[in-house]
């Protein structure tokens, strides 16, 4: 803005105005005037870092434009920090607390049916919807939580207790084995698909739908896995099978008439009789579906992990 008595004079601003292009440079420097402020550090190797140590102990806080993530071994402190922030800047606390948890073997506890009770108590449905959502992200390559997690998350709408302590649940599954993912080996037959596909009838307590799954491997080393209660409620155990094996055939649009399912029969027949596909018998205690399609004990659990080609980085060798 320009006067026209003073056209050689232009106004200051004194606070950036949001959409700016210095708007981001102007927060992130009033951002670090305010921790160097409180006493901390900021990283050399990752400006977004910020330490500080006291006392033997050490607290960390790092930013992604205004999304803060604070961890630490010194609850004081980390709860002196948030204060801070909270009457520097306007916060939202999205914090959950689980540093003092007991880890567990399993995402789900074995013998878990999860249903919406008529008198269930309630819990926060936004942090519900949340922490789902997040973890949901983990499962693209953590194929240990594609169950727990199918059975959560038919829950966002009307979430309880029970679902929460669930969702809890594959939290403390996650701290105990941080370093747990996928080891890609090198193998010489790269181009054999292998997949192991299984279909557990009416598992679903409030609509007795049945839960698909499958596991497949490019090479021996697993690409992709799927777990997912079926769109329509299945007849039998066999149409249950028939609509699991198709998910994986050829993903066709599922419906509730049986000429459907006599139709992905035909298409599985077909690709048998071509030599293209061929379906070995799977012994119970060898089929790695059945950790997507129902909860078993943590033996077998991880007995089926390490079949899946999972390992922990941090185990000791």
């Amino acid at each position: 803005m320009v006067s026209e008595k003073q056209c050689q004079k232009m106004c200051k601003l004194k606070k950036s105005l949001y959409g700016l292009k210095q708007s981001s440079r102007a927060w992130f420097g009033r951002f670090t005037k305010s921790m160097r402020a409180f006493g901390y550090h900021q990283s050399n190797s990752d400006h977004t870092l910020f330490l500080k140590k006291q006392h033997g102990k050490i607290t960390t806080l790092i930013i992604y434009v205004d999304d803060m993530v604070v961890t630490g071994n010194d609850p004081e402190e980390r709860k002196a920090l948030q204060n801070y922030l909270s009457r520097e800047f306007k916060m939202k606390d999205l914090e959950t607390r689980i540093l003092g948890c007991q880890p567990v073997n399993t995402p789900i506890k074995e013998g878990l049916k999860l249903c919406v009770e008529p008198n269930q108590v309630s819990t926060d449905k936004e942090r519900y919807q949340r922490l789902v959502g997040r973890l949901m992200y983990l499962a693209h390559t953590i194929p240990d939580l594609a169950y727990a997690l199918s059975v959560v998350s038919q829950y966002m709408h009307n979430p309880g207790e029970q679902h929460m302590n669930a969702v809890m649940r594959i939290l403390r599954y996650l701290k105990n084995a941080p370093g747990k993912g996928i080891l890609f080996a090198k193998n010489v037959d790269h181009q054999s698909i292998e997949v192991y596909t299984n279909a557990d009838w009416v598992s679903a307590v409030d609509d007795k739908r049945s839960t698909s799954g499958y596991f497949t491997f490019v090479g021996g080393n697993l690409v992709t896995w799927k777990s997912k209660k079926q769109n329509v409620v299945a007849h039998s155990s066999a149409e249950a099978e028939f609509r699991a094996a198709c998910d994986i055939a050829h993903n066709p649009i599922q419906h509730d008439r049986i000429k459907h399912v006599e139709v992905d029969r035909f298409f599985i027949k077909e690709k048998l009789d071509d030599k293209i596909v061929k379906l070995p018998k799977i012994r119970s205690k060898d089929q790695l579906a059945d950790i997507l399609t129902k909860v078993v004990s943590s033996q077998v659990f991880s007995k089926f992990l390490d079949n899946l080609g999972m390992c922990d980085i941090y185990a000791p060798t």
